[in-house]
C-alpha cells in the first residue's frame, strides 16, 4: 500500500475542494452575507492547512494501483464530505454537525435527500453551495482532479474506474488525463446550455444557476420549499425533464455524437433500453394517473417528469406522487432501484447490469431447455468476460445485502415499513425521494442521529458502487504486502 501517495492525493483534493468553495464565497460576499461569508472563508483556510500539510512531502513513487485507487476514492469522499459539511454547520443554517453532515453528504453524493424543512430562508449563497456540491459530485472530484493536475501515470485510470458509475469503464483516448477533460467539457457545455434555456424562459437567474447544477449532478436540491413544482411552469418542466434524461445517459455517448459515430451511439443497447424503460413507464403512468389530471398533457408533463427525475436519480419534484394510484407508486419504486445508464452522473442499479442480468437468466434457462449449448452473453455485439458477469451478480447480491441490512438499522426508529424501505432505497440508488414519511413533500429530519448516519453510509455505498467503502474495512488491504 503506497500511504505517501495516497496522502498526497488527499491532500491535493482537499485543496481543490478548498478552491471550489470559493465559489459560494464570492456568492456570499455578493448578497452581503457576513456571517455566511466568514463560515466558508474558515472552512476554505481549513481545507488549505490539512491539504497543504499532507502534500508537504512529495512521494517518490507515484505508482498507484487498483486497491490505492478504492482506498482514495473512498477516503476522499468522506473527508470532503466531513469538510464540506463546515460551512453549513459554522453559519448556523443546519443545527447540529450530523445534519450538517448528512446534507452534505446528500450532496456530494447528488442524492438530494435533506434534513431541512425551510429552504428558501437560508443564505443565498448556503443554497448555492447545496447545489454545488451536486455538480461538483455529479462527475466526481476525481475526474475533477485527473483533469487539471498533471500525474501523468497511466496508473491514474484506476482512480476513473474506482470513482466512475457502472459496470464498465472505458477511455474515451488513450490518455487518462484527456479522457477527463473531454467528460469535464461535455458536462459544463450541458450544464450551460441548461441554464441559458432556463434563464430564458423566465426562470430568475440564481435559480437558472443552481437547478441546473443539481440536475447536471442528477441531484434534485432545489431553492424553494416545493421544488420545480412551485414554479408551475409546463416550459421549466420540459426544459428539466429533457436534461435529467440526458444527464442520465452514459457520457462516452455524447463523445461519439461530437465525433459524428451515430452508428455506435444507437447500437449501444443499454441506450435503447434506457429510452424503452422511459417511454414505457412514461405511458403506464400516464394511463394510471389520467383521472387525477384535467388534460392528458398535464397526465404526461408530471409522468415524464417523474419518470426521469426517479430514473436519472435527480429526483426533483413537480407532483406529490404518494398520493398517486399504487401501480404508479410500485412502478417508480422499481425504476428507483433501476437507475439509469452506466457512465453517467446518476445512480442506483444501472440498466446495463440489468440487461446484463436478463441475458444471464435468459442463458440460464436456455441452458435448462439445451444443456449441451454453449451461450455466449453479448452486450453491444461484444462478449461479456465472466470477470465482469461475476462483478454484476456480485454487485446485485451485495445491493440486496446492504438494503436489507440498512432497512433492519432504520426500522430501529420504529417508523412504519414504507416509511424505512424507501428511505434506505432512495439514499442507496442516490435519488431523493421517497414514499410516506420519506416521501416527495416531506424530508428525513425525523430519523434518529443513528439512523441518520445508516443512510449516510448508504449515500455513499450507491455513489461509490459499494467496493470502495467495503474495502476500507478489510484488513488485507491495508497491509504493505498484498497479494
Amino acid at each position: 500500500m503506497n500511504f505517501n501517495m495516497i496522502a498526497y492525493i488527499l491532500g491535493n483534493i482537499i485543496r481543490i475542494e478548498a478552491a471550489l468553495l470559493a465559489v459560494p464565497a464570492f456568492v456570499s460576499i455578493w448578497y452581503q452575507e457576513a456571517k455566511a461569508a466568514s463560515a466558508f472563508v474558515a472552512t476554505i483556510i481549513a481545507c488549505l492547512m490539512v491539504g497543504t500539510v499532507l502534500v508537504s512531502r512529495e512521494p517518490e513513487n507515484k505508482r498507484i494501483y487498483g486497491r490505492e485507487g478504492f482506498v482514495v476514492v473512498a477516503l476522499s469522499w468522506i473527508v470532503m464530505s466531513v469538510l464540506g459539511a463546515l460551512p453549513f454547520y459554522l453559519s448556523g443554517s443546519i443545527s447540529g454537525y450530523v445534519n450538517c453532515f448528512f446534507e452534505t453528504v446528500s450532496g456530494f453524493t447528488t442524492t438530494g435527500a435533506s434534513i431541512l424543512q425551510e429552504i428558501e430562508t437560508l443564505p443565498k449563497s448556503i443554497q448555492f453551495w447545496r447545489c454545488f456540491t451536486h455538480w461538483i459530485g455529479g462527475m466526481g472530484i476525481l475526474v475533477f482532479m485527473l483533469a487539471i493536475m498533471p500525474l501523468g501515470d497511466e496508473r491514474t485510470m484506476y482512480l476513473m474506474k474506482a470513482e466512475a458509475p457502472g459496470p464498465l469503464v472505458s477511455k474515451l483516448v488513450p490518455k487518462v488525463k484527456s479522457t477527463a477533460k473531454i467528460l469535464y467539457t461535455i458536462y459544463i457545455v450541458l450544464t450551460l446550455v441548461e441554464m441559458i434555456l432556463l434563464f430564458a424562459g423566465g426562470m430568475p437567474f440564481f435559480d437558472s444557476v443552481v437547478h441546473a447544477l443539481s440536475t447536471a449532478g442528477t441531484g434534485g436540491f432545489s431553492v424553494k420549499n416545493s421544488s420545480i413544482a412551485e414554479y408551475n411552469s409546463a416550459y421549466f418542466e420540459y426544459v428539466i425533464t429533457a436534461f435529467m434524461l440526458l444527464f442520465g445517459v452514459n457520457f462516452n455517448l455524447f463523445y461519439l455524437m461530437l465525433m459524428k459515430d451515430f452508428k455506435n451511439v444507437w447500437k449501444n443497447e443499454e441506450l435503447r433500453y434506457y429510452i424503452a424503460i422511459v417511454c414505457i413507464a412514461t405511458a403506464l403512468i400516464t394511463i394510471d394517473i389520467s383521472r387525477y389530471y384535467p388534460t392528458v398533457e398535464g397526465s404526461f408533463r408530471h409522468a415524464i417528469f417523474q419518470v426521469a427525475a426517479i430514473m436519472s436519480t435527480t429526483g426533483f419534484v413537480t407532483a406529490n406522487f404518494d398520493l398517486w394510484p399504487e401501480f404508479s407508486k410500485t412502478l417508480l419504486y422499481c425504476l428507483l432501484l433501476l437507475g439509469a445508464c452506466g457512465g453517467s452522473t446518476a445512480g442506483g442499479i444501472k440498466v446495463s447490469r440489468f440487461v446484463i442480468l436478463l441475458k444471464m437468466i435468459r442463458r440460464e434457462i436456455s441452458h435448462i431447455v439445451h444443456p449441451r449449448s454453449v451461450n455466449l452473453i453479448k452486450l453491444d455485439g461484444y462478449k461479456v468476460d465472466e470477470d465482469s458477469i461475476r462483478s454484476v451478480t456480485g454487485f446485485i447480491i451485495l445491493y440486496v445485502l446492504i438494503l436489507l441490512g440498512s432497512f433492519m438499522l432504520v426500522s430501529l426508529d420504529n417508523f412504519d415499513f414504507i416509511t424505512n424501505v424507501t428511505a434506505v432505497t432512495t439514499c442507496l440508488s442516490n435519488v431523493g425521494p421517497g414514499l410516506a414519511m420519506a416521501g416527495p413533500v416531506e424530508n428525513l429530519s425525523f430519523f434518529s442521529g443513528f439512523a441518520k448516519i445508516v443512510l449516510c453510509l448508504d449515500m455513499l455505498l450507491g455513489r461509490l458502487e459499494i467496493f470502495p467503502i467495503i474495502m476500507l474495512f478489510a484488513p488485507s488491504i491495508w497491509r504493505k504486502s498484498y497479494m
